[in-house]
């Protein structure tokens, strides 16, 4: 079975890792709902800032955050197309539209999709 992913990568304040938590959980529920195989958000508990780079550098972190990193899985990129604009489109995710009241720095979020090579 072909599949696809997004990846995406976000500064979390430490101190609303639990909000994070709830809205990364209700969010999920949502993107499986519509379609998606999986659902997985995960916070940093072994990274260190690099020489290079590193998900910090990346994310510019401040004092107080922690790096979010987290995966959906979906069929195909037509059908992570087809998900995404009906998740965007959900009601029930209206207040993520405000970024003011959010957990995590949206702006400093990095994202894409990937097409796995291997998959074990």
């Amino acid at each position: 079975m072909a599949k696809y992913v997004d990846g995406y990568v976000v500064p979390v304040k430490k101190n609303r890792i639990d909000e994070y938590r709830r809205l990364a959980r209700r969010a999920g529920k949502i993107w499986k709902e519509h379609g998606a195989l999986a659902y997985v958000e995960c916070i940093a508990d072994d990274v260190q800032k690099g020489k290079l780079t590193s998900f910090p550098q990346a994310l510019q972190l401040k004092r107080g955050e922690v790096a979010a990193f987290s995966w959906i899985v979906y069929k195909s990129r037509a059908q992570r197309d087809r998900i995404n604009k009906k998740v965007m489109e959900d009601p029930r995710l209206k207040d993520l539209h405000d970024v003011k009241s959010m957990p995590f720095d949206g702006q400093r979020m990095f994202w894409g999709g990937f097409k796995p090579i291997v998959d074990l």
